[in-house]
């Protein structure tokens, strides 16, 4: 029986390349987005390569939108299987301009997003006796300090307690919930000027990653994947840092 997976931001960057694999190991994937132009491009491509996948516009802000689109999904498929929680955003404002609005739009997107989608597919999954949720973080999360990011290191941080709580309340009903925590990795937020490192930052910071490059997309997806499957089904509540070895190689 195939297997559904629901995964928000799943337009660009981590959560594209992250749809694509879960697609080419045969989940039926349901990409979810703001962006629909681009969502619709990436569900159209799982489909091009033999894979099933349709695209759900999902605001993840909406406590309505989530739990109509769980319900949808369910009704339709029988079922979540597994749930990847990537949307998120990250914008540098230094601590003097941090006003109250953008601290708690950054939260709601990027901790409390997570628990909209959850929540209402949890009811199937203990039904079920079965699910799996992997939660995106960020080494920023779990590490380091982000200078004009402290509500985006915040949130981050609260999605390792995110994780580690609903791992024990959920582990005996069969519900395993993990994390990533992305390093340095080449997408949109990093590459901006604005907001991040920018190109040329991001092409000094592979200099001082042991690796000796920053990541790419596909490498946090295959760690994604590999969280939701069987492979891992004795790991829950855990964290996983995936970042070339940046943070034990920084002395």
């Amino acid at each position: 029986m195939t297997q559904t997976v629901l995964i928000t931001g799943a337009s660009i960057g981590i959560g594209r390349a992250t749809a694509k694999a879960f697609g080419k190991a045969g989940y039926h994937v349901i990409a979810t987005d703001v962006l629909e132009t681009e969502g619709k491009a990436v569900a159209a491509e799982i489909v091009k390569d033999g894979g099933k996948a349709e695209f759900h516009k999902l605001d993840v802000l909406s406590t309505a939108e989530a739990d109509a689109l769980v319900a949808a999904i369910e009704k339709r498929h029988g079922g979540i299987d597994c749930i990847v929680a990537n949307a998120g955003i990250a914008h540098k404002v230094p601590v003097a301009t941090l006003t109250d609005e953008k601290w708690d739009h950054t939260f709601d997107i990027d901790l409390k997003g997570i628990f909209r989608v959850v929540r209402p597919a949890l009811p199937g999954m203990r039904k079920r006796k079965s699910g799996a949720i992997v939660c995106v973080s960020s080494i920023m999360g779990v590490a380091y300090g982000w200078d004009q990011h402290v509500h985006y290191s915040a949130a981050k941080a609260g999605v390792v307690g995110l994780v580690r709580g609903l791992a024990v309340e959920l582990a005996r009903e069969g519900i395993r919930v993990n994390g990533i925590a992305p390093g340095y990795i080449r997408t949109a937020q990093l590459l901006s000027k604005e907001h991040s490192l920018g190109p040329e930052g991001a092409e000094k910071a592979g200099e001082f990653i042991p690796m000796g490059r920053i990541g790419e997309p596909e490498d946090i997806a295959d760690v994604i994947l590999f969280l939701a499957s069987n492979a891992a089904r004795y790991m829950t509540g855990q964290v996983v840092v995936v970042d070339g070895g940046l943070l034990v190689g920084r002395y």
